[in-house]
């Protein structure tokens, strides 16, 4: 049975039974107060009732989230505790300048080498193996402190004066950097989408891979500074999550 039919059937017995009301002996004694009484109980039915109940579940609903919020932001402020000292504790030998601009979730390291400008772009949002992590919380006897293996996600460019650069998809780990990806990359509007964009690292020759990895250790992409951006990125996305709670419950007050 189509909706439309049932709501058809629906109001012609309702308007059956108005219709009997007003007929029935028990109404009020003459037409035009039947009308007027019968006006006001539509009247006080439709509209008091919900007006009531929309404003009475908005006012509650809001004053609950924002009471959440309110919680939520005093555990981050306690368990985030920032590091004042991150930028003192820089690695001896690090060559790069650090951007990290509030609201974003990546942070950018910048740096010359001869004629070459490298730029670093770390995401601040997955400081861990995604598989490590998943493996571990399936096993409860390993300890917690070896069983999340540190994986820093980064997009390393290397460009020349021409525009045209290398652009590797590198993981850092504390013993390792793994080059996942390799392509050459031209200026804004010259790239095809049907460009060749290079083969599989892994199915480079070995020693072609080994020549990369010499490429990138020599200007500054080192297993040595993972632990460091490590701590750097996780004391970026806990300010970042303590703005963003902030900022929603500003919303949500207005």
């Amino acid at each position: 049975m189509s909706l439309t039919t049932v709501f058809r059937r629906a109001s012609s017995r309702v308007a059956t039974l108005a219709f009997r009301s007003v007929r029935s002996p028990l109404a009020v004694r003459s037409g035009s107060e039947r009308l007027i009484l019968g006006s006001q109980q539509l009247s006080r039915a439709s509209a008091i009732p919900f007006s009531t109940e929309s404003a009475v579940t908005k006012t509650t609903a809001d004053e609950n989230l924002v009471s959440v919020l309110e919680s939520e932001i005093d555990c981050a402020v306690k368990e985030e505790a920032p590091d004042q000292n991150l930028m003192e504790d820089v690695p001896q030998g690090f060559p790069f300048k650090i951007i990290d601009t509030p609201g974003e979730r990546t942070v950018l390291l910048q740096r010359n080498f001869e004629d070459e400008t490298i730029q670093v772009e770390v995401d601040s949002s997955a400081p861990y193996d995604d598989e490590e992590q998943e493996q571990a919380e399936g096993n409860d006897d390993e300890d917690e402190e070896h069983s999340v293996k540190i994986r820093i996600p980064m997009v390393v460019s290397v460009s020349k004066g021409d525009g045209v650069c290398l652009e590797f998809g590198v993981s850092a780990y504390p013993d390792e950097i793994v080059i996942d990806s390799l392509s050459i990359k031209h200026p804004q509007g010259s790239d095809s989408e049907l460009a060749y964009q290079g083969p599989d690292f892994d199915d480079l020759d070995e020693n072609l891979q080994k020549a990369f990895h010499r490429f990138l250790e020599i200007r500054g992409i080192k297993p040595s500074f993972t632990d460091f951006l490590a701590d750097y990125v996780a004391n970026k996305d806990s300010r970042e999550y303590l703005q963003w709670l902030k900022d929603v419950k500003s919303f949500v007050d207005k």
